[in-house]
C-alpha cells in the first residue's frame, strides 16, 4: 500500500539541483525582454499628465506603457462566482485606485536598464483625500449584498441570540483586531510571455491554471484556446497566486505589441501593493454561558476593510457556525470601504482570524469559569451541525482535544496566571481548537498506461511546494500496482484536463480523487481487454478476483504484466480519466457536515522585565482523515502552525495614513517568524478515513494547521503573564505595561 507512506519527493532531486523550472527562469525561446512595473506615488485620485519620453530615450528601452497605450480591455464579470476567472484590466484608465497601482510599464534589454528608466517617466497626478484609517471609517461598514465567494451566506440566525445572550448567567462581550497581513511566498510573482503568432505561450506563477487561462483571454477579450498556460513548478502562493495580477496582463500587453518575449516579475516591495491583502478586522464575539460552561448564545459580527471599487469578503465568521453547540446563534460580516489594496484569499482565509478571535474569547469564558480550557470545549460539542442540523461526516474534535492533552502535559498547566516562573520567565500554557472546511471543486485528471509499462498522469494541477508531484505518484502506483519509479506526473499546463489547481485545501483530494478513479477506469479497460484476448493467459477468467501489483495483474494462478497487455492490443498506449465533482452536485456535501478538526497546545515564557515572548514549545493534534503521505502532511501542518505563531506575535501591514502606502514593505520590517523563533513543533494526525469525503477517506490539511494555533501561544501569553491582549500582534509594548512585579 503506498497511499499513506512517507515518500521522499518525487521532484526533490530535480528542485535541489537547480533542475526545476520556475515561470521567470525559462529560456526556450530566447533572450527576452523585460518588464519594470511604476507604481503611483498617490492613494486616491488621477493622472493629469504622463510623459514617456526620458524614459524612452533611456540605454535598452524598448518601450514605455502607460493608461494611453493599453488595448481594449474586458471588464470583470461580477456572475462569476469566483473572481480568480474574471478579466483583470490593468492601465485601464488615468484613474488611481490605492498606492502603488500600476501607472507606466518599463520595458527594456535587461532588467537593470527597465529599472533605471522607470523613475524617468514623469508624472502628475490630481490628488484626492482617500480613507485610509479604518478605525475612523468604521462607522461607514455596510452589509454586502453578495454571497462570500457567490455561495456562501454573510449572516445568519438561529434562535433568538439577544435574549438568549440577556438572559445567560455568564456573558463576554469583547473585540478583538487583526491586521492587515501578506501571504508573501518565496517565489515573486512573475511571468514570461511569449508570442507565437496568434497565439501566447505565458510562463506564469499560477496556483489555478485554468483560471489564470480565463483571466487573461477574458482581459484580452480572445478565444481562451490562444492562451497556453505552462506552471509545471511554483514556489509557494499562500492563496497570492489564486488570480493573476497585473505582471501577467502587462507582459501579455508587450509582448503582443512587441512581438518578442517579454518577462515581468514583480520586486518583493511591489508585492505589497500589487497583490492581495488578508483584510484587517475588528471582531466582536459575545458568549453566554451556564454557570457550568455550556453555551446557551454565541455571536460573531466581523467588520472589515474592502477596496472601495472592488469587493472582497473574507469568511471569517463562517467557521463559528459549526464549532460549538449553542442553541441561540448570530454571524455577519460587514465591509469598510477605503482607498487601499484590495482584499484576497491568504492561507487559511476567514478561519485564520476568525479562530484568532473565537478560540481567544473562548480561554477568557474558561479564565471567567475558572474552568478548564479543555473541559470548556468538550462540554460544548455538538452531536449535530449546530446552524444546518445535519449530522457531521467524521467529527473527532474531542479525541483531538483529549489526545493532545494528555502528550502535552497539560495537567501542569498553572491554573492562576502569572504564577509560573522559571527564573526571570513567566511560563504559560495555552490551547486553541482547529476546524476547517474540506472543500471539493471540479477536476479531472488523465492517466495513460504506455506500452512499457509506465503510467503517465496528466493534470493542470499545480504543485507549489505542497507535494502534488508526490501524492499523485503514490495515488497511480497504489491503484495500477507499480512501484513508484513508474510512474511519471506531469502538472501545470492548460493542455492537460482541468482542475481547480492548488487552493483551499482542496488541491490534494481533488486530484487525488480523480487519479483514483481514473487508475479504476484503466484498471476496467485492462481487465476488459485481457480477458476478451485469446492470446492472454488471462483470457476467460473472471476478473472480479483480478488483483494487480509488482507491474502486472494476477487472476487466481494466473498472471501477465500489463505492459505485455498493452503491447499486444494498444501499441499507442491506453487512457482513462477520473473526476471529482462540485460541491453542489455532490449530495455529501447537503447531507453532512465535513471539516478537518484539531487541537493546538503552546507553551511560552515571557521575561518578567522586557515582556520578549519566546515559544518553547507546541504540538498540534489533528482529524484529516487518510493521509496521503506522512511525510508531506506532517510537513504542512508544521508549516500551517509557524504561520499562526506569526499571526499571533509578529505579522502587521503598518499603513502610513497620509499616503495609503504600506510602510514596512519589505521582509527586514514585515516580520514573519525564522527558524530563531521556532523551537520544539510537535505534529500528530490520528488515523481516520471519511468516506463522505470521497473515496480515498482523506480530507485537505494544508491550511488546517494555521487554524487556532495562534490563539494558543496568545492564551498562553495570557497564562503567563495575566494580560490579556486583544489587539493582535501581541507585541512588547502591549504587554510591558501589565505584567506583574517581580518578587525580591
Amino acid at each position: 500500500m503506498m497511499i499513506g507512506q512517507a515518500l521522499d519527493r518525487v521532484d526533490g532531486p530535480a528542485k535541489v539541483a537547480g533542475q526545476a523550472t520556475y515561470a521567470y527562469e525559462h529560456w526556450d525561446d530566447g533572450q527576452p525582454l523585460y518588464g519594470f512595473v511604476v507604481g503611483a506615488t498617490i492613494g486616491a485620485g488621477r493622472i493629469t499628465r504622463i510623459d514617456t519620453a526620458r524614459a524612452e530615450h533611456a540605454p535598452g528601452v524598448h518601450m514605455v506603457m502607460t493608461h494611453h497605450d493599453t488595448p481594449a480591455q474586458g471588464a470583470p464579470d461580477l456572475s462569476i462566482p469566483f473572481e480568480y476567472w474574471r478579466a483583470f484590466p490593468v492601465l485601464s484608465s488615468p484613474d488611481v485606485r490605492h498606492y502603488g497601482e500600476p501607472v507606466a510599464l518599463v520595458v527594456a534589454a535587461t532588467f537593470e536598464q527597465a529599472r533605471a528608466a522607470a523613475p524617468l517617466v514623469d508624472i502628475e497626478y490630481a490628488g484626492e483625500a482617500g480613507s485610509y484609517d479604518f478605525a475612523a471609517c468604521r462607522h461607514q461598514a455596510y452589509a454586502p449584498d453578495s454571497l462570500i465567494y457567490g455561495m456562501i451566506t454573510t449572516d445568519t440566525a438561529v434562535g433568538d441570540f439577544e435574549a438568549g445572550f440577556d438572559t445567560a448567567p455568564v456573558r463576554l462581550d469583547e473585540r478583538y483586531t487583526t491586521p492587515y497581513e501578506f501571504s508573501q511566498p518565496m517565489e515573486p510573482h512573475a511571468c514570461l510571455v511569449v508570442p507565437h503568432g496568434e497565439d501566447l505561450i505565458v510562463h506564469v506563477s499560477s496556483q489555478i491554471v485554468d483560471a489564470a487561462r480565463a483571466s487573461i483571454a477574458s482581459t484580452l477579450q480572445i478565444d481562451p484556446e490562444r492562451i497556453h498556460i505552462v506552471a509545471p513548478y511554483v514556489g509557494g502562493g499562500f492563496g497570492s497566486k489564486l488570480r493573476i495580477h497585473h505582471e501577467t496582463i502587462l507582459a501579455v500587453f508587450a509582448a503582443r505589441a512587441l512581438n518578442r518575449p517579454v518577462k515581468v516579475a514583480l520586486t518583493r516591495q511591489q508585492i505589497f501593493h500589487l497583490t492581495g491583502v488578508r483584510p484587517t478586522s475588528s471582531q466582536r464575539v459575545r458568549l453566554g454561558a451556564e454557570r457550568d460552561g455550556r453555551l446557551v448564545a454565541i455571536a460573531h459580527e466581523v467588520t472589515m476593510h474592502t477596496n472601495r471599487h472592488e469587493e472582497f469578503i473574507e469568511p471569517t465568521a463562517t467557521t463559528t457556525r459549526s464549532l460549538y453547540a449553542a442553541p441561540h446563534r448570530l454571524t455577519r460580516h460587514r465591509l469598510v470601504p477605503l482607498d487601499l489594496p484590495r482584499g484576497e484569499d491568504v492561507r487559511a482565509p476567514g478561519e485564520a482570524p476568525g479562530l484568532l478571535a473565537v478560540e481567544s474569547a473562548m480561554d477568557e469564558l474558561a479564565h471567567a469559569l475558572e474552568m478548564d480550557p479543555v473541559e470548556l470545549r468538550i462540554r460544548n460539542e455538538p452531536e449535530l451541525d449546530p446552524e444546518r442540523g445535519v449530522p457531521f461526516s467524521d467529527r473527532h474534535l474531542v479525541d483531538c482535544l483529549r489526545d493532545g492533552a494528555r502528550r502535552f502535559g497539560w495537567e501542569r498547566r498553572p491554573a492562576r496566571p502569572a504564577s509560573l516562573r522559571e527564573g526571570q520567565w513567566l511560563v504559560g500554557y495555552g490551547m486553541a481548537a482547529a476546524i476547517r472546511g474540506h472543500l471539493q471543486a471540479p477536476t479531472k485528471v488523465a492517466v495513460r498506461l504506455e506500452v512499457d509499462g509506465t503510467a503517465v498522469v496528466r493534470s493542470d494541477m499545480t504543485d507549489i511546494g505542497t507535494g502534488t508531484y508526490t501524492i499523485l505518484t503514490q495515488v497511480a502506483a497504489d491503484g495500477l500496482g507499480l512501484p513508484p519509479d513508474r510512474v511519471r506526473v506531469e502538472l501545470g499546463r492548460s493542455e492537460f484536463p482541468v482542475s481547480m489547481g492548488s487552493g483551499g485545501s482542496w488541491g490534494a483530494t481533488n486530484s487525488s480523487t480523480a487519479v483514483h478513479r481514473a487508475c479504476e477506469a484503466l484498471r476496467e479497460k485492462l481487465l476488459a481487454t485481457a480477458s476478451n484476448d485469446a492470446r492472454s493467459v488471462l483470457h476467460g477468467l473472471d476478473p472480479a478476483g483480478a488483483a494487480f501489483a509488482d507491474g502486472g495483474v494476477r487472476i487466481g494462478g494466473a498472471s501477465e504484466t500489463l505492459s505485455e497487455i498493452v503491447a499486444r492490443n494498444h501499441p499507442d498506449g491506453v487512457e482513462a480519466e477520473g473526476e471529482t465533482l462540485a460541491m453542489a452536485d455532490d449530495p455529501n456535501y447537503q447531507d453532512y457536515a465535513l471539516h478537518s478538526y484539531g487541537a493546538h497546545f503552546a507553551e511560552v515564557g515571557v521575561d518578567a522585565d522586557t515582556a520578549e515572548i519566546r515559544l518553547r514549545r507546541m504540538l498540534g493534534v489533528f482529524s484529516v482523515g487518510r493521509v496521503l503521505n506522512a511525510k508531506t502532511a506532517r510537513s504542512q501542518l508544521i508549516g500551517g502552525m509557524i504561520w499562526g505563531v506569526g499571526a499571533a506575535l509578529e505579522e502587521e501591514g503598518a499603513l502610513d495614513l497620509r499616503s495609503g502606502g504600506f510602510v514596512n514593505r519589505d521582509l527586514a520590517q514585515y516580520l514573519v517568524p525564522v527558524h530563531a523563533d521556532i523551537p520544539e513543533v510537535d505534529v500528530v494526525a490520528l488515523d481516520g478515513f471519511d468516506d463522505k469525503a470521497n473515496a480515498l477517506g482523506a480530507k485537505g490539511l494544508g491550511e488546517l494547521g494555521i487554524c487556532g494555533a495562534g490563539a494558543a501561544v496568545a492564551n498562553a501569553v495570557f497564562n503567563a503573564t495575566g494580560v490579556r491582549v486583544r489587539d493582535f500582534p501581541i507585541t512588547l509594548e502591549k504587554v510591558l505595561p501589565g505584567l506583574p512585579p517581580m518578587d525580591d
